[in-house]
């Protein structure tokens, strides 16, 4: 089986919800913490591709930054993805990878899909 990588924020519930169903299944996994250790450009691509989503779906528009920087700004998938890399607080949580898929586990019953 694949090893489960948790994108996790452990200031959020539904990352921490994630957690807790992978911990009672018993699914062996990694826990990175993206706002300490940032994905790179290369990461995000590669994430963004087992998510089937462009970078612009996986923001999270409720943030402050996301409402003072971006909200009104059209950028390409590319400069998402450059702002993300640079501003890791503006990407959705949790998101949950397991081979070449991905899901954003939000409600975090939905980390069950890919398992």
């Amino acid at each position: 089986m694949s090893e489960i990588i948790i994108y996790h924020n452990g200031r959020c519930s539904k990352s921490r919800g994630a957690l807790e169903i992978l911990q009672e299944k018993g699914v062996p996994h990694e826990v990175r913490y993206y706002l300490m250790e940032p994905l790179s450009k290369a990461e995000l691509k590669r994430l963004l591709k087992k998510l089937g989503m462009k970078a612009e779906e996986i923001v999270r528009k409720s943030e402050t930054l996301y409402k003072e920087e971006y909200k009104d700004k059209k950028l390409t998938n590319e400069e998402w993805i450059a702002v993300l890399a640079e501003h890791p607080i503006l990407i959705e949580r949790p998101i949950v990878e397991n081979g070449d898929k991905a899901v954003v586990a939000r409600p975090p019953e939905k980390v069950l899909e890919i398992l």
